[in-house]
């Protein structure tokens, strides 16, 4: 009889882990493999999308921005990346330059077609820009999406290429959500002297934090231990954990001028997030909380307010 139920447990404790390594590697294909479609990790639905873009402002809006964007002399440049890829980006190189370059990094499953509206704002303001497309994403290399852990390394890469190709010598890092992420968790990084700022809008603690976040958001599943196992599957198929992805350690050792953004609506990419991420930081530093903003959508909000701050920001990085 022992045996019998000794038998039993056997197999059902094999049963259950053979189920949470089937269930691991889903999460992993969902939310880290390049491979799949994205899924709706920051909000919104197709029905949504169509009812904003049928109003005649926002398609007029969205038009005006195409047509600025069609006459800009986008160059395309590429670097290497140490574990072997080949990263892509747009490079914009100012008709009337002020001596300083912006860094756009895209958010999750986005690519450097995407934040048009920033970018026009700063080509007005006479920067250059590099818009590159994170690994695993856009015309990158790449078979997984590092939310900014691998990417931060990458970012070195495309600094070094400003440095050395382009003769930059004042960059600053703009990054939104994922892309928010990816500028704190460089910033941990020894940069060169050359990159004299960070701005963050919309970024996550860390990634085992935000998957966390989203296990309930999207599926309405506690973390444990569905989150352990994805992050061990993902330190076997893309070389890192959740837990080392960690933009809060990293801000921790930051030594730049950091302004971090976030909308008090943000239910994707919770606020408190950015209020520990603007405690952890031991240099200069500004937080602005927009009131109304959901994820990604304080300059949407607040255009002008966001430009005049993000102005005031690099002035005084640059005065002092």
């Amino acid at each position: 009889m022992k045996k019998r139920i000794a038998w039993i447990m056997s197999s059902l404790l094999l049963l259950l882990m053979v189920g949470l390594i089937v269930a691991g590697n889903y999460f992993y294909d969902v939310a880290i493999n390049r491979s799949n479609e994205a899924i709706e990790l920051y909000g919104g639905t197709e029905e949504a999308v169509e009812a904003v873009s049928a109003l005649e402002e926002e398609q007029k809006r969205l038009e005006e921005l195409r047509n600025w964007t069609r006459k800009r002399n986008f160059e395309s440049v590429e670097v290497e990346t140490e574990d072997g890829l080949t990263l892509r980006a747009q490079y914009l190189e100012n008709e009337s330059p002020n001596g300083k370059v912006v860094i756009l990094a895209h958010g999750y499953k986005g690519n450097s077609e995407q934040m048009p509206e920033i970018t026009r704002f700063y080509y007005e303001e006479g920067y250059n820009i590099l818009k590159p497309d994170a690994r695993g994403h856009g015309k990158s290399e790449g078979d997984y999406i590092g939310y900014g852990w691998d990417d931060r390394l990458d970012y070195k890469e495309w600094i070094n290429l400003l440095i050395n190709e382009k003769d930059e010598k004042s960059i600053f890092l703009h990054g939104f959500s994922m892309g928010a992420a990816t500028v704190l968790m460089t910033s941990g990084e020894d940069l060169p002297e050359e990159v004299k700022g960070i701005i963050a809008d919309s970024g996550y603690t860390s990634l085992k934090e935000e998957l966390t976040h989203q296990l309930n958001y999207l599926y309405r599943l506690p973390a444990f231990p569905i989150m352990e196992i994805t992050s061990v599957v993902t330190k076997v198929r893309a070389g890192y954990t959740f837990s080392e992805a960690s933009a809060l350690d990293q801000v921790k050792k930051n030594k730049l001028p950091l302004f971090i953004i976030h909308g008090d609506q943000d239910e994707l990419v919770p606020t408190e997030m950015a209020n520990r991420l603007y405690e952890a930081s031991n240099s200069m530093k500004e937080l602005w909380i927009v009131p109304g903003a959901g994820h990604t959508e304080g300059f949407t909000v607040e255009e002008e307010e966001y430009k005049k701050r993000v102005k005031g920001f690099i002035e005084k990085v640059m005065n002092s």
